[in-house]
């Protein structure tokens, strides 16, 4: 009687094991699909005022082009534009591009009073290897510097946190993201570049708290999710002393 039951217990722990694992493939399947469908509709903010006061080129990853907002003026180069009206906005970033795609993005000769890059959650999702990354942010901040005096480094911040990810893959992409930021210090000390981190624990991480900060997909930011981070670089990078600044020295 108590091998029956034990059997019984056993299998009842199989069925629900599997279940879950069901359960768990299709929802990652479904959040797929709806990145891929945001990617579909994401178009990057160009902005070409007759007269620019300031010219910012906005080099990185689906973050950069604003993937997940409900229109390219909601997006973090969009935010851009409305606080600072006089500012020309030339956006190269593409959607799956990783810190190794950056060196065309910031092909030319053109100068620029501003460089932002934003890339890294793809370097991170996809197992870069982290010599291999370090190399590619370092070259990445070398290019910037030659087209801008200012250059702003916005990584992707805990990417492990993102709804899309669940235990233990979000572990592993939290290390990992973590790793990211210790590169990114590294090489913005190393080439006086401005560095923004949107990384946080998941204590105090706000895309957490506040699930309506992330879009559809679990993976990219809402429209409040990328004016929260606009709200960082505001503070962190002291963008609006910065460019008043550049502005004065034009």
């Amino acid at each position: 009687m108590a091998d029956t039951t034990s059997r019984r217990a056993w299998r009842l722990l199989g069925w629900s094991a599997l279940a879950l694992a069901v359960l768990a493939c299709a929802r990652t399947a479904w959040r797929v699909h709806e990145s891929a469908e945001l990617i579909r509709r994401s178009e990057p903010l160009q902005r070409a005022p007759a007269q620019p006061a300031l010219r910012l080129l906005v080099v990185g990853d689906s973050t950069a082009v604003g993937t997940g907002a409900s229109r390219p003026e909601a997006s973090l180069a969009g935010l851009l534009g409305q606080r600072f009206p006089g500012l020309r906005i030339d956006n190269r970033a593409r959607d799956g591009a990783k810190f190794a795609d950056l060196g065309a993005q910031l092909d030319g000769d053109e100068r620029y009073d501003m460089v932002l890059v934003m890339a890294g959650g793809n370097d991170v999702v996809r197992l870069r290897d982290l010599q291999a990354l370090r190399d590619d942010v370092e070259q990445t901040l070398r290019r910037a510097a030659e087209r801008a005096e200012l250059v702003v480094l916005m990584p992707a911040g805990n990417v492990g946190n993102a709804p899309f990810f669940l235990p233990p893959a979000s572990w592993w992409m939290s290390w990992r993201a973590r790793r990211l930021q210790a590169l990114a210090d590294e090489a913005a000390a190393r080439h006086g570049a401005v560095r923004v981190n949107l990384f946080r624990e998941a204590a105090d991480d706000p895309f957490v708290q506040r699930p309506e900060l992330n879009a559809a997909d679990g993976l990219h930011p809402s429209d409040a999710g990328y004016r929260v981070w606009f709200d960082e670089l505001m503070t962190q990078a002291a963008l609006p002393q910065r460019l008043s600044a550049a502005a004065v020295a034009r």
